[in-house]
């Protein structure tokens, strides 16, 4: 009975969160993105066996299009309950930012991903690349990616229902969250590296989170440097 209550709380906490963008997506700072397409020009075992951790990147934008594929492939809706990455209970307790710098249409700053509407929440404004690269134990060539991915979690959506084991779910989430997007950005040719080694205060300073949420991951993504 217990764990049944602790079950719907858990899926109230995530509602919660669903109710919430809408209200921020009915604001005037909030970017729609196209719908990503159902197919894509590389197989899954193609992605699998070109998938590379790159840190050499070139300047050259990304395109909303490209957005759209990358945050969908994160945390993109497929179904009522349902996304592109599992988890527990669907209690869905991880948050996708992204730190914009060189994306075609899309103005400089931190966005937060609403995957229910499927579109972007501006936070903050301006390129902060080499601030982030630099709380990221000074490896100044995340700021050379195009975009910066943030994986965020608020732990209470999941520990709520699960206890301190919800803790090492959010973590084994974040990991599927992360492969995903990195699938993705090798289906679309573009270079990307997982990151763990950040200050996280200073990284959700950087990022203005809200109390309660934590940084677990970086991914920068960008155009490859041609060799």
């Amino acid at each position: 009975m217990m764990k049944t209550l602790l079950h719907l709380l858990a899926m109230l906490m995530a509602n919660f969160a669903v109710a919430a963008e809408g209200a921020a997506g009915s604001a005037v700072r909030a970017v729609n993105l196209p719908p990503p397409p159902s197919t894509g020009a590389m197989s899954l075992n193609e992605a699998l066996a070109r998938r590379r951790s790159v840190r050499e990147f070139s300047h050259g934008e990304l395109t909303l299009d490209e957005i759209s594929r990358l945050a969908w492939a994160a945390q993109g809706i497929t179904a009522p309950q349902l996304r592109t990455a599992p988890s527990p209970g669907a209690t869905y307790p991880l948050e996708v930012y992204l730190v914009v710098g060189e994306v075609k249409s899309l103005a400089t700053g931190v966005y937060r991903y609403l995957p229910c509407l499927h579109r972007l929440e501006l936070m903050s404004d301006g390129d902060i690349r080499l601030p982030v690269a630099d709380t990221a134990v000074g490896q100044t060539w995340i700021s050379k990616a195009a975009m910066v991915v943030v994986i965020a979690a608020v732990f209470e959506r999941t520990t709520a229902c699960y206890g301190k084991r919800g803790e090492r779910y959010v973590y084994v989430e974040a990991g599927h969250v992360a492969q995903n997007l990195l699938l993705q950005a090798t289906a679309l040719g573009l270079g990307a590296r997982p990151v763990g080694a950040f200050n996280d205060l200073g990284i959700s300073r950087l990022l203005r989170m809200p109390e309660g949420e934590m940084p677990l991951y970086i991914v920068p993504v960008g155009r490859i440097a041609q060799s």
